[in-house]
This record gives structure tokens, C-alpha cells and sequence, in this order.
């Protein structure tokens, strides 16, 4: 099996749950499958907008985005509900949960979208054969559809998954981009928005082609960075890798590692988790942040994988406090079983200046003997700032980000927690 993996190079999965939100009311309530349904963000009001639609209604012309009051005017019996995002919430996690049994690097991008690198899963299947089990399982277990893209890199998957709807598994390989990808549209193309398409027709470039053997100056000239990436794209070039902490800025920082061989001696696993601990505190103090959960993720030899986790009476961020109770969670839950892989996950975070610790009896001594400290710096911070006083390695981040922000403002890819699956088969 080996064999149908690249010797060098990537094999990336791009999973696109079909019609997502209407899949899963549909999945809800079978009543409403065949029929032409849309999620729309206020259907008592004619200026409510279409979110998102059945492929029966679309067949009928309603579209995504389109006035609420021309989608029925063009679909009289046009079903319309409001968006019930705690469902679609439920539903995405499950999803996620299905994904990550297949492999540990799993990054969504969005609520009914991800990429897997499924390089190192070539125990489990043909890319093929993984991509079918995929979709498959989340049918069988959710009721809801998906499109698959098998390619070398991010963006030739989610031009893949595009290809075929609902229910495709496309395979795009680079040999393929002349004849598939180039007599396109340069609109067509993932990453040009219409306002881009436009500037590319205005320099002549009107295919995806035209855009791989455009001029670089003339190209950087008009887009900036991003016309010479584009121009990468359209060449099939995409060195970004999948990454599954894209996703636990802010909300969870976890660490993970597959074991060189399967475990069963406590002191070995013991180590592991020192080391793990240590990662996951060193992050949470680069973010400067501080831990109100805790959870640890055991996969076993069968591939079996459970997380169990604690709500913290008082946060932690150093790497004793995280190694300890990490520790404790093991020893409650382990079967004694031989273990594949290990990982610790802090999340319920929070910015230090704001945590508030729960005093109680054994805590409040030694934390007393700091107040006089505590004091003296947030008087400091309120008088010159709350960056004046902060230790070196926040100040270098500070340094290194300063005028930078950054805007995350999917609530979904916050509260996902990668490696929740229950069997990885």
C-alpha cells in the first residue's frame, strides 16, 4: 500500500460537506429531504438574506447570498427555516471527530471544511480508498453528504473537492493542471474574487493559463505579494502545510505525539507527558495565557482513542501544573493497555492579566505572599500601560507583533478540539 503514496511529497485530503447547514436540518428532520429548502438569516423580514440552500432548490435557481423575497418569488414552495448554528455546531464536531480518526493532522478552515494529511496513513488504505471510507462513515454516522479532493497540496484538494457536487471524490494531480485548470476562467479559481478577476481581464489574463504564464513585475505591480502567489497557484504550486493549530489560537493549545513504539511502561509514558507538558506550557506562555481546562488524548495499539478532560478550579500555565494533572487524568482512565500516542490539551483560556484565581485554603497562603507584587504591577500597568512590566520572552513577542492584529472571528474553528475521535479504522 505503500506503493500508492509518493516516495517524496504530500497526500492532502479536502473535505466540503455538501450544502452543510441545509444537510444537516434535512438530517434532523428526513421529512424535508427532496424538498427545496433554505437557511436564511431572517425569513420574517423580505430583506432576509439566503445562507445557504438544497440542491433542489438550487436546480430551481435559488442561490446562496440572493434576497430572501426573489428566491420565493422564483420557488413559490420554497421551505425557508432560520440558521440553528448550536445543530450545526453539534454536527461540525462530529464531523471534525470522523476526520481526525484517520489521521492527527487535521485542519479546519471552516465550519463544514477541513484539510488531512493522510501521508503517513498509508496503513490504512489507498488515498482512494481513505477518501471513500470518509465519506461513507460520515453518511453512515450523520446523514449528511460531502465532496472529497485527493492532491498534492492544499490548494489543488479544495480545487478538487469543487469538481464534483454533491458526493464527489476528485483526485487532482499537478500533470493534470494544463488540461483541466488552465482553460478556465481565471475567475474560477480559488483565491480570485471577482474584483481580482477583473484586474487580471484588465492586463489581458482571462484563463487560469494565462495567469500561470503571466509576468511577474506586471503581476506584482497590480496585486502586490499576492498576484506573484496566485500566479504559484495557477502553476500548482502550494507549499502550506496542514496545520492543526491553526484552528486552537486562543481557545485550546495542545500537544501530541505518536509514540516511537507502543507502551506499557508507566515511567516511559510518564516521560512523554513531561515532555508534552512542557510544550503545551511553553505555548500557553508565549500566548500569554493561562489554562481553565485540562484534557489528555490516549489512542491504544487497536487505534481505540479516548480524552478525558477536568474543569480547573484554579488555571495553570506552568509546566509542574499541567504535568501533574495530566498524570492524575492517566492514571484514572488508563486500561493499562499497550498506548500508541499521548497528548495534552489546555483550553478554556484566558488572558493572564485576567485570570482570577479561586482561592481556597491551600492555595490562598501562597498566593497572599504575592499580593504586595500583585499590587505594585497593576498599579505600574495602570499608570504607564499594561505592557510596561512583562517577562522576556513576552516582551520579545510583543516587539516582533508590535502594530500587528489579528482578526479570528470564527466562532466554530475556536471551539474546535482536534482529536476527539473514538476509533481510527
Amino acid at each position: 500500500m505503500r506503493e500508492m503514496y509518493p516516495k517524496k511529497g504530500r497526500v492532502i485530503l479536502h473535505v466540503d460537506m455538501n450544502s452543510f447547514y441545509a444537510s444537516v436540518e434535512m438530517a434532523h428532520d428526513p421529512s424535508l429531504k427532496g424538498r427545496p429548502l433554505a437557511i436564511a438569516g431572517n425569513p420574517e423580514e423580505r430583506r432576509g438574506i439566503i445562507v445557504t440552500c438544497s440542491y433542489e432548490a438550487r436546480k430551481m435557481g435559488v442561490k446562496t447570498t440572493m434576497p430572501l423575497w426573489e428566491a420565493k418569488k422564483i420557488c413559490p414552495h420554497l421551505i425557508v427555516m432560520r440558521p440553528n448554528f448550536d445543530r450545526y455546531r453539534a454536527a461540525s464536531t462530529a464531523m471534525f471527530d470522523i476526520l481526525s480518526q484517520f489521521t492527527e493532522l487535521v485542519e479546519p478552515v471552516s465550519i463544514d471544511e477541513g484539510y488531512l494529511d493522510i501521508t503517513g496513513s498509508h496503513e490504512l488504505g489507498s488515498p482512494i480508498e481513505i477518501a471513500q471510507t470518509i465519506q461513507k462513515r460520515i453518511m453512515a454516522q450523520l446523514d449528511l453528504p460531502c465532496s472529497i479532493g485527493i492532491a498534492p497540496n492544499k490548494f489543488l484538494a479544495k480545487t478538487a473537492s469543487d469538481m464534483k457536487k454533491p458526493l464527489g471524490i476528485t483526485v487532482l494531480r499537478k500533470r493534470d493542471i494544463p488540461a483541466i485548470l488552465w482553460p478556465r476562467p481565471v475567475g474560477d479559481m480559488h483565491g480570485v474574487g471577482s474584483k481580482t478577476a477583473e484586474k487580471l481581464n484588465g492586463i489581458g489574463i482571462h484563463t487560469i493559463g494565462e495567469l500561470a504564464g503571466g509576468n511577474d513585475i506586471q503581476l506584482k505591480m497590480l496585486l502586490g505579494i499576492n498576484g506573484i502567489r496566485l500566479k504559484e497557484r495557477a502553476n500548482g504550486v502550494d507549499p502550506r502545510l496542514v496545520d492543526p493549530d491553526a484552528v486552537s489560537d486562543f481557545k485550546s493549545i495542545g500537544n501530541s505525539t505518536t509514540l516511537p513504539r507502543d507502551m506499557t511502561n508507566q515511567h516511559e509514558l510518564f516521560q512523554v507527558f513531561d515532555g508534552l507538558a512542557d510544550k503545551v506550557a511553553t505555548r500557553l506562555k508565549r500566548k500569554k495565557v493561562v489554562a481553565n481546562s485540562l484534557a489528555i488524548t490516549i489512542r491504544y495499539k487497536d487505534r481505540k482513542t479516548i480524552n478525558r478532560g477536568r474543569k480547573l478550579r484554579n488555571p495553570v500555565s506552568t509546566k509542574e501544573d499541567i504535568l501533574g494533572l495530566a498524570k492524575q487524568l492517566f492514571i484514572s482512565n488508563w486500561n493499562g493497555n499497550p498506548v500508541r500516542l499521548l497528548g495534552i490539551t489546555g483550553s478554556d483560556l484566558e488572558a493572564v492579566e485576567e485570570a482570577v484565581t479561586q482561592l481556597d485554603l491551600f492555595s490562598y497562603e501562597k498566593v497572599a505572599k504575592k499580593e504586595p507584587l500583585f499590587k505594585t504591577l497593576t498599579e505600574l500597568k495602570e499608570k504607564y500601560g499594561k505592557h510596561i512590566i512583562t517577562n522576556a520572552g513576552s516582551k520579545a513577542e510583543l516587539d516582533a507583533n508590535k502594530g500587528t492584529q489579528t482578526s479570528f472571528n470564527k466562532d466554530f474553528l475556536r471551539e474546535f478540539k482536534p482529536g476527539q475521535g473514538e476509533n481510527k479504522k
